[in-house]
């Protein structure tokens, strides 16, 4: 029985689970020898000798339509979000984890203390962590020895909790506002002062141009009071990070119509006996002559100033501050990412592994060339040396007790929390653990696993490329015929700057294992590529991105990869913009799923938040061009099947963004289906809803497009103009 075209859903889940740490032994026991991860060919020789369905004889049967173990809801179970890291009194691990099962309740887990035990949930069941500063939030925690303090989802409000007892209730240290219009992130404790340093994020005036601010609140556990304004007066603010004494303050502040990764200002401030700062001093961004965004400052323990900027090479490389001549040096100079794009609050691309008289040791991140990798910066020698650990991709590293906590990912490992130690001189990795997975399960499938392939293709612009992941078909049950080219999905990330990763997704696997072919495009515009490659999008956004993608979808049918009358395009957010621009604009698609996606410039303009209010001015441009780039402008020219996803809550793209373009296509005649969310923001956090959009998205596209029959038993919704 079909349900509605438009289905707005409203689902509640009584499914608990457990941390993901559960069933990690069998993944560290595997990696606990480092080793680089395995080439295409080790992986696959390592999969033929070990998998009994490579012994069998495969069925023969049409991409798109071979059955898969890798189910939507194998997929929901392994879409759980990390949210940050730290390290409590005695070394141990903390982790913020969403649990789709949950309804996307962020839960705080620690490490237990032996690891043959479960770890612990330190968030009561009637809490859960989460900021929504800047809408995107990040930094909703943090840890200093044995107290805990944390953002609360449903009231926004600070709380204070004590890790050393089992049964500590949170306190709450800012004041009830009615609702959850004031927001803070990215805090830091203030020990001589006994208070937390945070930014606030206050809408109580206006929810699309709010306040945002510097704040300290009491930790001396009198009376609720205020939070006291410690720096106010520019658009936004990140990174307050006090020295080792509580005597020196750094932070990054930014106005509009900047992005912070556009330009950005790097600012110290002096704390007085009073706790106020009495002077201050610009590090970094002040120079107009100098486009740079400074991020991550940080203090050693001696007291010098480290951060990352992208001055000169307009790549993200670290550098330090002299403050007896206010100079910055370089610290280490490579054409490559040491850090990302500050979308959400508490980015940790580095850490000090040793600080003494002589020199700091700092372990950093960095990306190059659509790779993450891990290593040891000398700042005395100015060298780097290479830690060789299995992880490709790489976010966050958390300092713990002789050891490193890094977030990475690579095409054979989802997204997890690695221990690495480290030996005696900290130049090499002994040991190498996962902590915590994203898909503790997803072992079981890896004879499925399809591995991404780096593509290099050209673009509308001569002797200008463009990057990509391409992943073929794999299925070990099956093959098509010798004759058959499979289905593409092209993918159209978000942001737009953002970046595409070739890490083990099993969403990408759900299609790649049923005999799709999926390519995830970095085009023009993205991150992890330097300044010149982000700075393609200016102006551009809805034309550069819109022609990468159709560029790389042409140069696999040319390879002989993909058939050129079975491609789609899906994307969520920008993404979902990029592939409405695209069916709009360009003929190369013959349907389309667009998730949380923009049909209306102006409208998003009018609408959106205060963080990303002026972006578009810098991607877009002129009035006139706001109106040429709105696919909603320009319903005439669809003449494609599309599919819509939709929450309900959503702040960043309102829902009618979605309504509209729907209601247009469907008085033009087109197939067109939309799917409503309540209870869902901007991306979807339910189990429910990851698993129905997942699922329709594929019968959608198998009905109008791909002419088979997917082997899922799945109830499709109604589409107008097609049912």
């Amino acid at each position: 029985m079909a349900l509605s075209s438009i289905a707005t859903l409203t689902r509640f889940s009584t499914t608990t689970t457990t941390s993901s740490y559960s069933h990690f032994h069998c993944i560290s026991k595997r990696l606990r020898l480092i080793a680089r991860a395995p080439t295409k060919s080790q992986h696959r020789q390592k999969m033929t000798s070990s998998s009994p369905e490579a012994k069998q004889e495969k069925i023969t049967a049409p991409f798109g339509s071979w059955k898969s173990p890798i189910t939507a809801d194998v997929v929901s179970g392994a879409s759980k979000r990390l949210g940050g890291t730290a390290v409590d009194s005695l070394g141990r691990l903390i982790w913020l984890e969403s649990r789709p099962s949950e309804s996307g309740r962020a839960v705080l887990v620690r490490e237990p203390e032996r690891p043959e035990d479960e770890p612990v949930d330190i968030t009561p069941k009637d809490y859960a962590v989460r900021t929504l500063a800047q809408e995107y939030g990040g930094g909703a925690f943090s840890v200093s020895g044995d107290t805990l303090i944390f953002s609360n989802y449903k009231d926004q409000r600070l709380y204070k909790q004590s890790l050393s007892s089992k049964d500590s209730s949170p306190v709450s240290l800012t004041p009830d506002y009615g609702g959850p219009v004031v927001s803070y992130a990215d805090g830091v404790f203030d020990a001589r002062f006994n208070r937390f340093i945070t930014v606030r994020e206050d809408c109580r005036e206006s929810s699309t141009n709010s306040i945002t601010t510097i704040v300290t609140v009491r930790l001396d556990g009198t009376e609720i009071q205020e939070s006291e304004t410690l720096l106010g007066g520019s658009d936004f603010y990140a990174f307050p990070r006090l020295d080792p004494k509580g005597e020196r303050f750094a932070w990054i502040e930014w106005c509009h119509p900047n992005m912070p990764w556009d330009r950005s200002q790097l600012w110290v401030g002096y704390i007085s006996e009073k706790g106020e700062v009495s002077k201050r001093v610009c590090v970094s961004g002040s120079n107009p002559a100098i486009k740079e965004s400074p991020i991550e400052p940080k203090w050693s323990s001696k007291g010098e100033l480290f951060f990352i900027t992208d001055r000169k090479s307009g790549f993200w490389n670290l550098y330090k501050w002299v403050e007896s001549t206010n100079e910055v040096i370089s610290v280490y100079s490579l054409d490559a990412e040491f850090s990302k794009p500050l979308w959400v609050f508490g980015l940790n691309s580095y850490e000090f592994i040793e600080s003494h008289e002589q020199k700091n040791l700092i372990a950093c991140s960095y990306r190059q060339n659509g790779r993450s990798y891990l290593g040891i910066v000398d700042d005395v020698q100015g060298s780097l040396s290479l830690l060789n650990i299995p992880f490709t991709d790489i976010d966050n590293i958390t300092l713990g007790i002789n050891c490193l906590y890094v977030e990475g990912a690579s095409e054979v490992h989802p997204l997890s929390v690695a221990k690495v130690t480290l030996d005696d001189q900290k130049s090499k990795a002994d040991e190498f653990k996962i902590i915590w997975s994203s898909s503790p399960d997803c072992l079981k499938y890896e004879s499925y696993y399809s591995l991404p392939e780096l593509i290099e293709f050209p673009t509308e612009v001569p002797g200008q490329t463009a990057f990509a992941y391409f992943y073929p078909p794999s299925n070990p049950s099956y093959q098509a015929t010798k004759d058959e080219k499979p289905p593409l999905l092209l993918k159209s990330h978000g942001g737009p700057t953002a970046e595409a990763r070739g890490i083990l997704n099993l969403s990408v696997q759900y299609w790649t294992s049923r005999g799709w072919a999926f390519v995830d495009v970095n085009y023009g515009g993205s991150t992890g590529y330097g300044r010149e490659y982000r700075e393609r999008l200016l102006k551009k956004w809805g034309i550069v991105d819109v022609n990468d993608c159709c560029s790389c979808a042409s140069y696999l049918v040319e390879s002989g990869k993909v058939d050129g009358k079975r491609l789609c395009i899906t994307g969520g957010s920008a993404g979902g913009y990029t592939t409405l621009a695209a069916l709009a604009f360009r003929d190369t698609f013959k349907a389309g799923a667009s998730l949380y996606g923009v049909a209306d410039l102006n409208m998003l303009r009018a609408e959106t938040h205060k963080f990303e209010s002026h972006y578009m001015d810098n991607l877009v441009g002129s009035d006139q061009d706001y109106f040429d780039r709105s696919p909603i402008n320009f319903v005439d020219k669809f003449s494609c099947p599309i599919i819509l996803f939709q929450g309900l809550e959503d702040k960043v793209v309102p829902p009618d963004q979605a309504r509209t373009i729907y209601r247009a296509l469907k008085e033009k005649g087109l197939p067109v289906a939309l799917v409503e969310y309540e209870g869902e923001q901007h991306g979807f956090r339910k189990a429910e809803n990851i698993i129905f959009t997942l699922e329709q998205q594929m019968v959608f596209f198998a009905r109008l497009v791909g002419h088979f029959k997917v082997a899922d038993e799945i109830t499709p919704i109604k589409i107008d103009n097609l049912d």
